[in-house]
């Protein structure tokens, strides 16, 4: 069965980045999730571009290496490549609602 890009997002929810307490993905840190064609064991390959809250961020290679382990721990992922990128530049307009109100900015 064809693995959704959903599902890969919700699993990228338990990072957590450590300064700020929210998840990566309702800070708005995860550009793209490209699931890749199901291979013949039913696995996927998965791209991610993400990026960091500042180009310096001191947590980006634990934020990296916890998205490659969040994706690669789901059973139909075989392996996932995380790009860090800067453009287009993080903003906290790309916060959800939930991230915004936890850190309290409105």
């Amino acid at each position: 069965m064809a693995l959704a890009e959903d599902k890969v997002r919700e699993a990228l929810k338990q990072v957590i980045d450590p300064e700020l307490y929210v998840n990566i993905v309702d800070l708005g840190l995860i550009y793209l999730v490209d699931v890749k064609d199901e291979k013949e064991d039913g696995r996927h390959d998965v791209y991610i571009e993400m990026t960091m809250t500042s180009p310096m961020c001191p947590a980006g290679p634990q934020l990296v290496a916890g998205t490659k382990g969040a994706a690669e721990g789901l059973e139909e992922v075989d392996t996932c490549e995380v790009k860090v990128v800067m453009e287009p530049a993080w903003t906290p307009e790309k916060m959800t609602d939930d991230a915004r109100d936890h850190l309290g900015i409105f």
